[in-house]
């Protein structure tokens, strides 16, 4: 294990995130069997005044989990010089076979922290716990996700020695490599473009119609999920190749870096932001007709919808500024 800050915090943090996580999973299946709002048991004040405490102190933890991801990138481009062979994260990933399972998972997190906070959120507005079972059955699906997480991500840096010969991402992307990542550099560009201007329009029409007329919640969610991946393969495919201004450079982490202006913060953050808010907005929708919600909810609803708009509308910017305003072509 190399002893870096980044990895000592993240060591750290995803230990006391699993813990929290697995205090509240089983709150959670107390709340599942025994929650009656209408009773004045004994049983049910206790749950309904530890509710309150587990779900604000996991929520402080779930927000971590969301900058976590940032950080094991960072971690992960900053640790790349001790190993031979490596020019970013890539090859800092690709130095144990635990490398990318743990960044898939924190990106699955990711997602699912960031609803389960919005849930939370519009919960807290109800004054009868509307989202109680909700919010709990989704930390069922979350809880073993981040305890694989802080498994897999001990296991990756346990496993990690300065003295690994790993690879660049240049060898990972070229097209005599095999695996999903070559099959998505591989996706022709001018197409995958055209895909992603249409799958933003889709969003921000959907999102608008969202904020505007309070209806189509459901559409607005599956569009903001199918842009978060259409995204992502965009992004390797052409959107890196203008921001490199070379026609065989796909990495999705020296885009990170100080000599491309760390413009893959605002995408990464772009397009994350799109789709927890999109998501979370259409799933909150199905709520609309709770009553202790009803005054409340559509104004939460209709703010995360812009907000995810606004965001898929930073990330169209910042792609059209790379392609009209650059020399590079792929023409």
């Amino acid at each position: 294990m190399i002893l870096n800050p980044g990895i000592l915090s993240l060591f750290a943090a995803s230990l006391l995130t699993a813990i929290m996580v697995l205090y509240a999973t089983l709150h959670g299946v107390q709340i599942l069997r025994h929650w009656d709002l209408s009773s004045g048991s004994e049983a049910q004040l206790v749950l309904e005044r530890k509710t309150y405490l587990v779900a604000t102190v996991l929520s402080y933890f779930l927000a971590f989990q969301l900058v976590s991801l940032f950080l094991f990138i960072v971690t992960a481009d900053n640790i790349h010089h001790l190993f031979v062979g490596a020019m970013c994260a890539v090859g800092t990933l690709t130095a144990t076979p635990l490398g990318y399972p743990t960044l898939l998972l924190k990106c699955a997190g990711f997602l699912l922290a960031g609803l389960w906070l919005v849930f939370n959120h519009a919960d807290s507005l109800g004054y009868d716990y509307p989202l109680i079972r909700t919010k709990y059955l989704l930390l069922l699906l979350l809880a073993p996700l981040l305890l694989a997480e802080a498994v897999l991500q001990g296991g990756y840096f346990l496993g990690l020695s300065p003295d690994i010969i790993t690879s660049c991402c240049g060898s990972l992307f070229s097209p005599a490599s095999r695996g999903i990542a070559t099959e998505i550099a591989n996706a022709p560009p001018l197409p995958m473009l055209g895909i992603f201007y249409l799958s933003s329009a889709l969003t921000v029409g959907c999102g608008l119609r969202l904020a505007g007329s309070g209806s189509g919640g459901g559409i607005f969610a599956l569009a903001s999920a199918l842009q978060l991946v259409v995204a992502l393969v965009a992004l390797v495919s052409v959107i890196s190749l203008y921001i490199y201004q070379m026609p065989s450079h796909h990495c999705p982490f020296c885009i990170l870096q100080r000599e491309y202006g760390f413009v893959g913060y605002p995408i990464y953050l772009a397009i994350l932001a799109a789709a927890v808010s999109g998501i979370g907005a259409g799933c909150l929708q199905r709520y609309r007709n709770v009553a202790s919600l009803a005054p409340e909810l559509p104004h939460l609803t209709r703010r995360l919808a812009l907000v995810s708009v606004s965001a898929v509308l930073l990330l169209a910017a910042i792609v059209t500024g790379y392609v009209v305003f650059t020399d590079f072509t792929l023409r």
